[in-house]
């Protein structure tokens, strides 16, 4: 202790306003590659919590929508969503084709239900979920994730078959510098 004492006497002025400088810029460094400020949904997967890759989120609200094929009826499903300003995912609106086995025949209290040349729909959904959680298909699903004008297919990014994990997160620029944006591909 009387040594550092001894050590910070002796430096001069401008060496201890140099090291006062540097050790405040190394912290607004780390602060800047470390603190989560980017807002992203983050896919997961779901047996080992690994994050597979995010998708950053430009617009508000942040829509996205998740597309596929009933594995019963083969027909198109497209289920809408977006993140709300706590970062639940809220599913406002609900798109199919057939009216077969595990398919709405109604709306709910508040939706409306519509129907038109294109198929059913359930709009006007304020259904709140702080994540969402699904198993690829293996077979026919082939679940898409459409996302500012761009289709990802899920399959490309974890194994048909597999379980994955919808979040919304804020992440650090360090994550944003060495994951995955699936926008990107």
């Amino acid at each position: 202790m009387k040594s550092l004492r001894l050590l910070t006497m002796k430096l001069s002025a401008s060496t201890r306003q140099f090291l006062y400088q540097t050790s405040l810029a190394a912290v607004l460094i780390a602060i800047v590659f470390l603190y989560p400020f980017f807002p992203v949904m983050a896919l997961e997967n779901g047996e080992s919590g690994k994050v597979l890759a995010y998708v950053p989120f430009e617009d508000d609200p942040t829509n996205f929508d998740i597309r596929y094929t009933h594995s019963v009826h083969k027909t198109p499903v497209q289920e809408s969503y977006y993140v709300s300003e706590s970062g639940d995912i809220i599913q406002y609106e609900l798109y199919y084709e057939s009216f077969s086995v595990g398919m709405p025949s109604n709306a709910g209290v508040g939706e409306r239900f519509v129907q038109d040349e294109d198929g059913y729909k359930i709009k006007g959904m304020n259904r709140k979920f702080p994540s969402i959680d699904l198993r690829t298909g293996q077979v026919v699903a082939d679940h898409i994730l459409l996302v500012q004008n761009k289709e990802i297919k899920l399959s490309k990014i974890i194994e048909p078959g597999s379980w994955v994990h919808f979040e919304s997160a804020t992440i650090s620029l360090w994550q944003w510098m060495k994951g995955v944006n699936v926008l990107d591909g």
